[in-house]
């Protein structure tokens, strides 16, 4: 039974505040690509239905925007308050890493969201369509330096111990190393792909209760195809990650894989109830020598076993291998509803597959649940490291912390966050309700955009 003490719940506080935090970025990254997508074939085509597409989508875009930054700002204080060890001993990396997002990212976002919020009557439209793209570069940018933080903790390069302390040593190796390269474009893909899944499910919901059709095909086509391609590419792009897992972190990838036991050949556990008293998987289903084909590229590699490590230093095994496989789940929901989606489209039947269209708006959370189940698996896997190999979690959290003061602050936390999710996502909803208004000006072919941030926003508009 674990001992609630401050360590545990700063981890559990921590955990709470970017579980609920990551869904918004997730969303938001990929929506902003979406919309500068969207723009651009306005832009070059002038026809009306990309334009209210666009507005409706914009509306979801502030909303959950504006939530992101609310859920995600407390996490920067945590650093000081809860993990003041870690601050102390590898702030001169992290810090300046939190910098440049702030820098560059949040400043381009501000910039331009600003252009694109209130300025379509007020600049010229090739201008808009700049700060569209601008405002999907800064996501972009604040995504990168996030995962440049967390992929140097994951696996730390370029840098040397001074007076026990970390400081940078090779700030290319830190910022664009092996692990950032691979683990970045990694959680790109996975919001562009939890993007295309929500805009597949709204349209599927348009199209189930009669309203929006034109609206609703342009975004499940667009989404639908673009889904299609990048798919494959996050599973290929998945396995360079488990790849970098299995070169520097091996206990993780034991964890993973259930793997007590070092095995040669090693076998792949599909499913199990893997226990950790007895170091064996209950109920197993597992395949010879698929594991070392997945691990190592052969049929007879060496695969370590969890057992070969100081006890110490054993993540848990539970949660990490149940998120992976859950994340992989989704990653094959998500491809089957992708091709099917294609195929019906490429016959023209898109429109009258109801049946598509109720799986379609089922499969609604399947993204979000791959990030969240992925997110899980690389922090929980990570333990018993804040930085690994260097720093234990245990050392990490600040040491003057009391158990009480951080349970009070997590049921803050809780009541805060559920407050604000049950406004912002029942305001989501009503605009997912509504769905598209036309703005159009009477022969022009194209749409007005409201002059303010509440008309911008406002569901029941007409």
């Amino acid at each position: 039974m674990a001992e609630f003490d401050a360590t545990l719940l700063s981890r559990i506080q921590f955990a709470f505040v970017i579980a609920f935090h990551i869904i918004f970025p997730a969303f938001t990254i990929g929506l902003a690509a979406w919309l500068a997508t969207i723009e651009a074939a306005h832009f070059f085509t002038g026809r009306p239905v990309y334009r209210r597409v666009f507005d409706f989508w914009l509306r979801v875009f502030s909303i959950a925007f504006g939530m992101g930054v609310v859920t995600g700002v407390v996490m920067a204080f945590q650093f000081g308050t809860n993990w003041a060890g870690l601050a102390e001993r590898a702030g001169s990396i992290q810090g300046p890493l939190l910098g440049y997002e702030t820098f560059t990212a949040f400043m381009m976002e501000a910039t331009f969201l600003g252009v694109v919020l209130f300025g379509r009557n007020r600049v010229a439209p090739w201008f808009y369509l700049l700060a569209c793209i601008c405002v999907s570069l800064g996501t972009l940018l604040s995504s990168f330096w996030i995962l440049a933080n967390n992929s140097w903790m994951q696996v730390p390069v370029g840098h040397k111990l001074v007076d026990g302390r970390i400081v940078p040593d090779d700030w290319l190796q830190i910022v664009l190393g092996q692990v950032q390269l691979v683990r970045w474009p990694h959680m790109v893909l996975a919001c562009f792909l939890t993007t295309g899944m929500s805009v597949v499910a709204t349209a599927s919901w348009w199209l189930l209760r009669g309203r929006h059709r034109d609206e609703a095909l342009v975004s499940m086509r667009w989404s639908l195809g673009l889904m299609a391609v990048l798919i494959p590419a996050q599973m290929f792009v998945g396995h360079l990650a488990g790849d970098i897992v299995h070169r520097f972190q091996p206990a993780k990838f034991a964890a993973l894989e259930a793997r007590f036991e070092t095995q040669q050949p090693a076998s792949e556990v599909l499913i199990a109830l893997p226990d950790p008293d007895t170091g064996k998987n209950l109920y197993a289903i597992e395949i010879p020598r698929l594991g070392s084909l997945i691990a190592s590229g052969t049929l007879d590699s060496r695969e370590v076993g969890l057992n070969t490590f100081p006890p110490q230093d054993r993540p848990p095994v539970l949660l990490p291998f149940f998120t992976f496989r859950i994340m992989v789940g989704m990653g094959f929901v998500l491809l089957g509803i992708a091709w099917v989606g294609v195929a019906l489209a490429w016959r023209g039947a898109l429109e009258r597959a109801r049946w598509f269209q109720i799986l379609g708006l089922i499969c609604f959370p399947a993204g979000f649940v791959a990030v969240l189940a992925g997110w899980f698996t690389a922090e929980v896997g990570r333990q018993p490291w804040a930085i690994y190999g260097i720093l234990r979690t245990a050392d990490a959290v600040t040491p003057s912390l009391v158990t009480m003061d951080v349970a009070l602050s997590l049921l803050a936390y809780v009541a805060v966050y559920g407050i604000v999710y049950s406004f912002g996502l029942t305001y989501i909803f009503r605009l997912l309700r509504d769905g598209p208004r036309d703005f159009a000006a009477p022969g022009d072919g194209t749409a007005k955009r409201p002059m303010s941030l509440a008309a911008a926003t406002a569901p029941g508009r007409e």
